[in-house]
C-alpha cells in the first residue's frame, strides 16, 4: 500500500517567527508530549532548539527545562 502524503510527518527549518518545509508533509510532532500537530495548526516553536510544540503550556515547560 502506498502511503499519501497525509500520511507522511514533515520535516522542518524552524525561524524566529516563521519555519520552511525541508521535507513536504502533512503533519509534525511535538517535542513533549509526541502529539500530531497538523502543519496549519502549527503555532508554537523554538528556532533555538529545532522543536515544534503542540500548546504554548508545553512550550513553556520545555524551554524551563521541565519537558
Amino acid at each position: 500500500m502506498l502511503m499519501s502524503s497525509g500520511d507522511k510527518s514533515a520535516k522542518l527549518h524552524y525561524g524566529p517567527s516563521t519555519f520552511r518545509v525541508l521535507r513536504p508533509g502533512q503533519h509534525v510532532f511535538c517535542a513533549v508530549s509526541g502529539e500530531v500537530i497538523p502543519l496549519e495548526e502549527l503555532r508554537y516553536w523554538s528556532a533555538e532548539h529545532q522543536e515544534a510544540y503542540a500548546t504554548p503550556e508545553l512550550a513553556t515547560r520545555r524551554l524551563l527545562g521541565e519537558g
